[in-house]
């Protein structure tokens, strides 16, 4: 919903003499506080791009759209937005089939996929290694408990990590080629 829009749809509706909605004041103020906004929110979607627990690409495009929001849509318009949120389900879906891939290319059980999710929560506390290490554990753990195979689990648990980690490459590339692109329609 662009300001206007939403000035206009709150006329009429004040509840005290001269009060104003917070967006229908286009003070300076108000703007530059809507680009922090907008800049906090695709900072955190690039972190979240990396660790698992914050929807990167969801979070870039929300920036991106509180960005496009700024100036009612006039430089990053309609067909930006639709392409960039064509980008940011692909991310999704491509982080999604490239660990299930990489976890089927090595056979691996259902307890490794649940190894590698619990390993990959467990990694959020541990660090920035810990989020790429601790996937490939879990898988292990989790292929070892079902098959008892030192070796298997090992070929399970490294096969996982690289579907996980080109799941992750897939997102901080589509999710920079995001911001390429918000950046150039703000500037052109």
């Amino acid at each position: 919903m662009t300001f206007r829009v939403l000035c206009a749809s709150l006329k009429g509706r004040r509840t005290a003499p001269h009060s104003t909605h917070l967006f229908c004041n286009r003070s300076m103020g108000m703007e530059w506080a809507a680009w922090a906004l907008s800049v906090v929110l695709i900072a955190a979607g690039l972190a979240g791009t990396v660790l698992p627990a914050l929807p990167g690409p969801a979070l870039v495009l929300a920036g991106i759209v509180v960005g496009a929001a700024i100036d009612d849509f006039t430089r990053v318009g309609g067909w930006t937005i639709a392409i960039v949120t064509a980008l940011t389900a692909l991310a999704w879906v491509l982080d999604y089939v490239a660990g299930l891939m990489g976890a089927r290319r090595a056979g691996a059980s259902p307890q490794a996929l649940t190894g590698a999710a619990i390993g990959t929560v467990v990694g959020l506390f541990m660090g920035f290694v810990g989020v790429f290490v601790m996937p490939f554990v879990g898988a292990m753990a989790g292929e070892y408990v079902a098959r008892s195979s030192h070796g298997r689990a090992v070929q399970v648990g490294l096969g996982t990590w690289l579907g996980i980690m080109v799941g992750l490459i897939a997102k901080v590339v589509l999710s920079l080629v995001m911001l390429g692109i918000f950046v150039v329609a703000l500037i052109w």
